[in-house]
């Protein structure tokens, strides 16, 4: 059977490309220490020596629209292209093309269909950079096969916190029993708070600092209990009008444990929180 060697759980910035690649004199006095902290967190991943990369993320309108918008959907294609128009001329994001596993996405799809999650499917998935932000921090190299995962975290009605975690934990057992000597790596990206184009946007700290600090040490703790206690559609969007990416977290959490994580880190910017967890599992999925 395949083994699951790492889970990891972060937001994705699609400016941390840019802002560190640019010429020292035009970089923001933040870069250098952002750059420092995601080649930290990159040498959680890379000391597991992964095979295969089962990638959870949630498509910004690109390609998936209001006329026919999954809950969830799974990737099923040999290779998959990257990056939307709007996201290189914006984000400065560079194309990319990312190698499918269409023996894993297949088992997959229909392990998560036999737990009772009817996935949608793709056969012409084109990646957004919810997927390519964490390639670019966690695997520049681009030297793996992928599982694309689409959770639907903006376009309502949305999944409960409670769907979101069993989903994870049913993707864990789906990994645990993939036929296969592979050493998979499982990587989610979503929000902690965030505003986009409401009048929180450009605060100098995300809107909700105190959903931030208790959202970390929920997933620092592994207690998802705690968090379903206190997280629903409701004050997810007190927090701010994008906070449901944390949804996403929750799932990621399903997938390791759930567990205290190994590896926690922060780093405040001037409008978002960025957050960064690894948990290495201590026992296959129940």
């Amino acid at each position: 059977m395949a083994q699951l060697v790492a889970t990891l759980a972060s937001t994705h910035h699609p400016f941390y490309h840019k802002a560190t690649t640019a010429p020292p004199a035009e970089q923001p006095p933040f870069a250098p220490e952002w750059k420092r902290k995601i080649e930290a967190y990159r040498e959680t991943l890379e000391r597991t020596k992964p095979d295969i990369l089962v990638m959870i993320g949630s498509d910004h309108f690109h390609q998936i629209f209001l006329d026919n918008c999954p809950q969830f959907l799974i990737g099923k294609a040999p290779r998959y292209d990257a990056t939307f128009y709007n996201e290189e001329r914006e984000f400065g994001i560079p194309k990319y093309i990312l190698e499918g596993d269409e023996d894993m996405s297949g088992f997959m799809h229909q392990h998560l269909m036999d737990q009772d999650f009817d996935f949608a499917f793709s056969n012409e998935l084109k990646i957004d950079h919810s997927i390519i932000c964490p390639i670019i921090t966690v695997r520049p190299e681009n030297d793996l096969p992928v599982v694309p995962i689409y959770t639907n975290i903006f376009a309502p009605p949305l999944a409960s916190p409670k769907r979101f975690y069993n989903l994870g934990r049913a993707i864990r057992k789906a990994i645990d029993a993939y036929p296969s000597d592979k050493r998979v790596a499982a990587i989610g990206t979503g929000h902690l708070s965030l505003e986009l184009g409401g009048p929180r946007q450009f605060m100098e700290t995300g809107p909700d600092p105190v959903f931030d600090n208790q959202a970390i040490e929920w997933l620092r703790n592994g207690d998802i209990d705690a968090i379903l206690a206190n997280v629903d559609h409701e004050s997810m969007a007190k927090s701010g009008n994008a906070t449901h990416g944390f949804l996403n977290f929750i799932l990621m959490l399903g997938v390791a444990g759930p567990e205290g994580a190994d590896y926690v880190d922060n780093y405040d910017l001037f409008h978002t929180m960025e957050a960064y967890f690894t948990w290495y599992p201590k026992e296959a999925a129940a």
